[in-house]
């Protein structure tokens, strides 16, 4: 696979007088006045930099210096030839997101498959592929299905000979604690204390990013998505495994060792499904894929293990399949409802399938949720490429909050 050398970081030496160590106030001033600038040229690109100033508050020279980085980075570029006017002084000239030179890998581990991808600075997919895996009872464990997924991302990246890696984000459900890169538990995986970050990052020879794929979501609506500008999100994933995130003011809450979100054991009402932990109606077994596609084989719609199966059987017409995707988006509604009334965030964002595939289903959603409420439940922004944009964008999330630190050194 083709490797991105990770630049060093070191402080100054602190031996001579004339170099005193920085604050650590002024490097995180500096990473923030970086991650705004290069936020304001995703959010508004082609832009010019006077116009980036008065949107962030940064003197116009810091605003050209940070600018001057970018370019140098290959991260931005001048957006078109300065055009003549009749006024006096250097014309204007926009500068925009570069998007292609580099990208992220992004890896997405799944009960059933595992997606690997690489995304864009604008984190879109420019290249997917799903490998098939057997969950908790894959012969070669974790580690297998990790170097499969290196091997899947080198071979995307041979058939993209003109892009450049910047590092990988890992996405899964379960408990993800983003600090030490590892996938603390996961137990309809079977995975405990897998080191993540270590060994993809052994495969690959990138830098690895690691979180939940609640929270990559989040960002992902917080850098791309719908949720751009909203003061607080909270996103509800809703697959085999049910999880949550939530975030205010740009950032995402991650509580100790990252096990914010963990929402599967929440009681729902009107649930009937028992859980492994001996309870009825946890809100993970009540809403999970297995649960949807074991209801549509006991009705006869499909006699598989897929849940795109149920979805297109309502599609074509079946009754039942279409009742089943109402309710399963019905009961989620009630558990969006149960976390509006604990957190109330301005925009809430569900990644579920029948929300995403039907407009009955949004609208059970919406009215399980409360006429008052509705307007603020959206489904997610990346419904074709969902997995594929949770990993990726943890790697992306990175490069915005400090572009100079994840961003290459100047070639």
């Amino acid at each position: 696979m083709p490797r991105t050398a990770a630049p060093t970081f070191s402080s100054p030496s602190p031996s001579s007088p004339s170099s005193p160590i920085p604050r650590v106030a002024d490097r995180d001033r500096r990473r923030t006045s970086a991650s705004v600038v290069l936020r304001s040229v995703l959010e508004h690109g082609p832009v010019a930099r006077s116009t980036i100033a008065r949107l962030t508050g940064l003197s116009p020279a810091s605003v050209t210096d940070y600018c001057a980085r970018f370019t140098a980075r290959g991260l931005i570029r001048e957006a078109a030839a300065p055009r003549q006017s009749g006024g006096v002084g250097r014309p204007h000239v926009p500068v925009d997101l570069d998007d292609s030179r580099f990208v992220v890998g992004g890896v997405h581990v799944a009960v059933p498959h595992t997606t690997v991808a690489l995304l864009d600075l604008r984190g879109r997919v420019v290249a997917e592929r799903e490998l098939k895996h057997s969950g908790a009872t894959d012969p070669y464990g974790p580690y297998g299905v990790l170097a499969r997924a290196a091997d899947g991302l080198a071979a995307l990246l041979d058939e993209a000979p003109g892009s450049r890696p910047l590092g990988v984000g890992f996405a899964a459900g379960g408990w993800v604690d983003r600090d030490s890169g590892t996938v603390v538990e996961h137990p309809l995986l079977g995975w405990r204390e897998v080191p993540v970050r270590e060994v993809l990052g052994a495969h690959t020879g990138l830098r690895v990013h690691v979180d939940g794929h609640a929270r990559a979501l989040v960002n992902a609506e917080r850098l791309f998505g719908r949720a751009r500008g909203s003061g607080s999100v909270l996103h509800l994933f809703v697959g085999n495994v049910v999880d949550a995130a939530f975030a205010t003011h740009d950032e995402v809450h991650h509580g100790p060792r990252s096990q914010a979100g963990a929402i599967a054991h929440l009681p729902v009402p009107g649930g009937t499904e028992t859980c492994d932990c001996g309870r009825v109606g946890c809100l993970q077994v009540e809403l999970s894929e297995r649960t949807l596609c074991r209801r549509a084989r006991e009705a006869g719609v499909v006699d598989g293990t897929n849940p795109t199966h149920v979805v297109r059987a309502a599609a074509g017409g079946n009754p039942v399949a279409a009742r089943l995707l109402r309710e399963r988006a019905r009961m989620t509604g009630r558990a969006v409802g149960l976390l509006l009334d604990v957190l109330n965030p301005e925009t809430v964002v569900v990644t579920e399938i029948g929300v995403l595939s039907r407009e009955d289903c949004l609208g059970a959603l919406r009215k399980a949720v409360g006429t008052r409420r509705a307007a603020a439940v959206v489904p997610t922004s990346f419904a074709d490429s969902v997995l594929a944009v949770a990993g990726g964008s943890v790697a992306l999330d990175v490069l915005y909050r400090d572009p100079l630190g994840a961003s290459p050194e100047a070639i």
